[in-house]
């Protein structure tokens, strides 16, 4: 019976809309939170406040089990993926500083830790309450207003991609396809690292590059495929790009997924990362050391149309080299359990691990597409945006490469302040051998509301 409660739910929840056609439209503006600190209001403290909550119903992985041991094809399940407060002050011309805290990815099984397996591993725990922990630190100093700044701390200063340095309050898509942040939770904290950056724009050619500290992490060395080690090198980091039409502020790091046609963009960019010595590897018994380096070159192009109209394009080829046969599953608010290896459940794991995990990050190629159309007004001023998204994965463990998709809705109530997003998810499976071996799918329903 659960497995038709949340279809049912998103039923009754994609049938409101229908109804609020007729209605006028709403004043949804407001002014932003902030706390001026002079008469002019040129020093100030801006407050952002988020939430995002998830009702999902997962088609699982071959060999998943629920919570009591079970076989369990489907789950379905509710989480909050994100909850966020972020402050900033511009208390001089020359000097900024901001504090960004939170907690991410709890479910009804555990407490928002991050699982780089992509399992939860943590059921009978007891761990229901989030760890609250800071996402960013940092201050920075304008050397050269607009030309230069410098900044430290635990920042997102990122290289490789714009979708690397994206903001999570205004996707185009339900989310980040996740191997756009390929140290995740791993050698960062949650996608921050420990470093000194330097940012600023050159006419139309907007940078980023930073020198930073990984965290420590590290893993046994594996025959034949390479793993994270300890190791004390630093990582650098870097992302240009040159924008054409509209300029893009950078006043903070957060890239803009969908201006919702409030701009008219097309930029270019190129980008890297590179940590030494960071991954290593038997070869017969002997260890090799590899060096991280990844490398990400992208197109964003967003133009509106005519009646409130527009179209959102992003596309990006990422190669990454984590040495050889590297791979990494991840799993996004899984909640699908290990079986006992006693059982016959177990026979039936598959290379993508249980739950919705499947092969996200490694050393290969990744060309991810999304693209989006923007409808018109309604009467009550909100927005429809269906979208879709394509990811072709080429990973040197595996033996066959994969394509998949995702289709979604969103629906705009107040822009990117308030909405919801219906997405359906396509993944591929991978039996034990690398090969490919079928696909399952995901439906996601997102409530989104940022002040």
């Amino acid at each position: 019976m659960k497995k038709y409660v949340l279809p049912f739910l998103l039923l009754c929840l994609c049938s409101l809309p229908a109804s609020l056609l007729a209605q006028s439209e709403v004043d949804h503006s407001y002014k932003p939170l902030t706390v001026k600190l002079d008469e002019s209001g040129s020093k100030y403290v801006r407050f952002i406040i988020w939430h995002q909550f998830w009702a999902k119903s997962t088609q699982n992985n071959p060999g998943t089990a629920n919570i009591n041991g079970e076989e369990a094809e489907n789950t379905m399940d509710f989480g909050l993926r994100r909850s966020r407060f972020l402050a900033y002050a511009q208390i001089s011309p020359r000097f900024l500083i901001l504090t960004h805290f939170g907690i991410n990815n709890q479910t009804f099984v555990n407490g928002g830790a991050f699982a780089p397996g992509g399992t939860a591993n943590n059921v009978n725990s007891g761990n229901k309450k989030p760890g609250l922990f800071i996402h960013d630190a940092w201050t920075e100093y304008a050397v050269i207003p607009n030309a230069l700044h410098i900044g430290a701390g635990l920042h997102y200063w990122h290289g490789i991609s714009r979708s690397t340095n994206a903001s999570t309050l205004n996707f185009m898509t339900l989310d980040a396809p996740i191997f756009n942040w390929p140290n995740i939770e791993l050698t960062d904290q949650f996608a921050r690292q420990f470093g000194i950056y330097a940012k600023g724009k050159l006419g139309k050619l907007d940078y980023r590059v930073a020198v930073n500290k990984p965290f420590a992490f590290g893993r046994p060395a594996a025959e034949g495929r390479a793993v994270n080690r300890l190791n004390d090198n630093a990582s650098f980091a870097g992302y240009f790009n040159y924008q054409f039409l509209d300029q893009e502020s950078n006043k903070l790091p957060y890239m803009v997924g969908s201006y919702l046609g409030k701009k008219t963009i097309f930029n270019v960019g190129a980008g890297f990362y590179s940590h030494p010595e960071a991954t290593a590897s038997l070869n017969n018994g002997a260890e090799e050391l590899h060096n991280i380096n990844l490398f990400g070159f992208d197109l964003f192009y967003e133009r509106p149309l005519a009646n409130d109209k527009a179209i959102s394009l992003y596309s990006v080829l990422y190669s990454y080299d984590f040495g050889p046969n590297y791979l990494r599953n991840v799993g996004i608010m899984n909640v699908g359990q290990a079986p006992d290896p006693a059982s016959a459940l177990a026979a039936d794991l598959t290379n993508n691990g249980v739950g919705n995990a499947q092969p996200t990050i490694g050393t290969g190629l990744i060309s991810y597409t999304q693209f989006g159309y923007l409808l018109p007004k309604l009467n009550n001023g909100a927005q429809f945006m269906p979208y879709v998204t394509l990811t072709y994965k080429d990973f040197e463990a595996l033996q066959d490469a994969s394509t998949q998709f995702d289709l979604g809705l969103n629906y705009f109530l107040s822009g990117h302040h308030a909405k919801l997003t219906l997405q359906y998810a396509n993944r591929p499976i991978f039996a034990q051998d690398g090969t490919r071996d079928g696909s399952a799918g995901e439906i996601v329903l997102q409530t989104h509301i940022f002040l």
